[in-house]
């Protein structure tokens, strides 16, 4: 079995996820932990047991043995170490947003290009967790006839203490965004992962309650037309009183499903019979244990994911969330954005 040896570059906030995901797989060495600040790099060294704390990535990208980054450092700053990693020969993992802007995402994307070679992936966790594989499997078999509609809505809090306590977060230059590219980024993806690509969406954001602290947006709602035709609607914030709540309604033919923090409250699929066998369905999926400790809304999927994108190092296929799967959901980010600012539709797959 082929050693798989990891430098984190990043070690606030997700970085103990993936340290801990990491070291659960067999044969994998956490080497270097890595941070501007050197407090925070030996913090999760000793923690985690890494090797060593550094301050410079470009000291762990020398080591001829690391053969995977983890880049978990602020939006703004994925792009020059994952650009560095590529070019050094290493495989790659960088947490969500993969760029905070276009220009940073098309400068990843090319650099992956030079080195087709090299494993790349982009961190969607949710796309890993039981319930919303069987929610896709539903999907998939058409289980809710001819699909007309899809609702999304997600609630969470950020109040001014949180953005005030990083200088980056809240702005354009360095976090790319506000709730859309940070906290609902990942039900935009779900949205992607189980009803396809986004074809067109307009989109209204607003500040709507932290004026004079962000310039970016806390409250924003969407209209989308997928590739399929299915039509969609969103309505999102982080302005919240009710702190992480999120859910979907699905509308189909033969089914209908309301899906409360990916776990299904109601259904209708046309018979008793048929409730219960999708209700089972459901309750084993959601019977397996959460893998990873943390904060209950990263959900437990960074295990499987950093799994998958292990054992496609080893055996030389792409992971299942690739660099350019998990831009997809950066252009459509970028085209709601672009669609607020000009009050038009835009196209996704026409950006970036």
């Amino acid at each position: 079995m082929k050693k798989i040896v990891v430098a984190v570059i990043g070690c606030g906030v997700i970085a103990p996820t993936h340290a801990e995901a990491l070291r659960t797989l067999p044969e994998v060495e956490l080497r270097y932990a890595v941070d501007l600040l050197p407090e925070r790099a030996e913090r999760l060294r000793s923690r985690f047991g890494f090797t060593r704390a550094l301050t410079d990535f470009h000291q762990a990208l020398a080591d001829p043995e690391v053969n995977l980054v983890s880049v978990c450092t602020e939006h703004a700053a994925h792009a020059e170490p994952v650009i560095a990693a590529l070019a050094a020969g290493k495989n790659v993992i960088c947490e969500k947003p993969l760029g905070a802007n276009p220009a940073q995402l098309r400068a990843m994307l090319e650099a992956h290009r030079r080195r087709p070679d090299l494993i790349f992936g982009g961190i969607f966790q949710h796309r890993f967790e039981p319930a919303n594989r069987v929610l896709r499997e539903l999907l998939a078999e058409g289980a809710f006839g001819q699909l007309l509609n899809v609702n999304l809505f997600m609630n969470c809090l950020r109040t001014n203490a949180y953005y005030q306590a990083d200088a980056w977060r809240g702005t354009w230059a360095r976090e790319g965004g506000g709730v859309l590219i940070n906290q609902a980024i990942h039900h935009l993806d779900l949205l992607r992962f189980l009803f396809g690509e986004v074809a067109e969406v307009t989109a209204r954001c607003v500040n709507a309650a932290h004026q004079g602290v962000i310039e970016t947006e806390d409250n924003a709602a969407l209209a989308l037309r997928f590739e399929s035709g299915v039509l969609g609607a969103a309505a999102i914030t982080n302005a919240s009183a009710e702190n992480w709540r999120s859910g979907l309604i699905i509308s189909g033919t033969s089914g209908y499903l309301e899906y409360l923090d990916e776990q299904p409250t109601r259904m209708e699929f046309g018979s008793d019979e048929r409730n219960a066998e999708i209700a089972e369905r459901f309750r084993r999926a959601l019977a397996a244990p959460e893998t990873l400790p943390g904060k209950a809304y990263y959900g437990g999927g960074h295990r499987a994911q950093l799994a998958d994108l292990v054992a496609a190092i080893r055996e030389g296929r792409p992971p299942e969330v690739t660099a350019e799967t998990a831009a997809g959901t950066v252009r459509l980010v970028c085209a709601i954005y672009a669609s607020s600012r000009s009050g038009n539709w835009m196209r996704p797959g026409e950006l970036i």
